[in-house]
């Protein structure tokens, strides 16, 4: 089967909860809302908890373009799933407006979920069969110029993407900034960023901490560090038992 790609259109969602609330958003999530979603039109790419912010669920989903995204969006939160859980799932959320609207860096740079297989909801419930995994999924976001994200996305590709799968890691995706208009308001983005990020397996954390180290000694690495705003965001992510990505 031809590979794919989630999607033309992807959402970067993190949402600060309260304390202690974040397992108790995931049983929700997992259990409640990805069918919901799915059903109107969007695809739920990965969930995941911050390995180094307790109270941050961050998930990701795509839609098949904007005009897509529009109507799966006015779908889910005017229907009956979103009505039967919002209240139980905002109980437990602080902030949800963290969001970047985003397109992938090159054709073929989106997420292929060929072969991904999301555990039941039945495997869901099983607690002994659903201990999280060992790998971990790393989000770089990098903040550009105005207007770089395409030149970035080219250095990238062909500089940098090899530095990152030679030293261990397995790159899933990268993306950039979608600059459309957010046509579904009711839910903010980030809409004034200029970005380009990237999306990394590792089979575990210390695999992560070599992958750094080898990129530091890297003069083309730092080179490309010269062009950012600011310093480099990175997530250290850890799938929820129903994540698709970084199974």
């Amino acid at each position: 089967m031809p590979a794919v790609l989630a999607s033309p259109v992807v959402e970067l969602r993190q949402y600060t909860l309260k304390p202690g609330q974040r397992d108790t958003l995931i049983d929700i999530f997992d259990g409640k809302l990805i069918e919901g979603q799915e059903d109107v039109g969007m695809t739920i790419i990965g969930q995941f908890r911050d390995l180094d912010r307790p109270d941050m669920f961050v998930w990701m989903r795509g839609f098949d373009g904007m005009d897509a995204r529009t109507n799966a969006l006015a779908a889910f939160y005017d229907g009956p799933v979103w009505a039967a859980h919002k209240h139980a799932a905002n109980a437990t959320m602080i902030d949800s407006d963290d969001v970047l609207l985003l397109k992938p860096a090159w054709p073929g740079a989106g997420f292929d979920l060929t072969g991904a297989q999301r555990p039941s909801l039945a495997t869901q419930e099983n607690s002994i069969q659903n201990r999280p995994p060992t790998c971990i999924v790393v989000i770089e976001i990098h903040h550009l110029q105005p207007g770089m994200e395409v030149d970035f996305g080219r250095h990238f590709e062909a500089e940098m993407a090899p530095l990152i799968t030679a030293s261990g890691a397995n790159l899933l995706g990268a993306f950039v900034t979608e600059h459309a208009e957010n046509s579904f308001p009711r839910l903010p983005v980030r809409a004034d960023e200029n970005v380009f990020m990237s999306v990394a397996g590792f089979d575990s954390a210390e695999a992560h901490v070599l992958h750094k180290a080898a990129l530091a000694a890297s003069p083309a690495w730092q080179a490309a560090q010269l062009s950012l705003t600011k310093p480099t965001e990175i997530l250290r992510l850890s799938p929820t038992s129903r994540s698709q990505l970084g199974r």
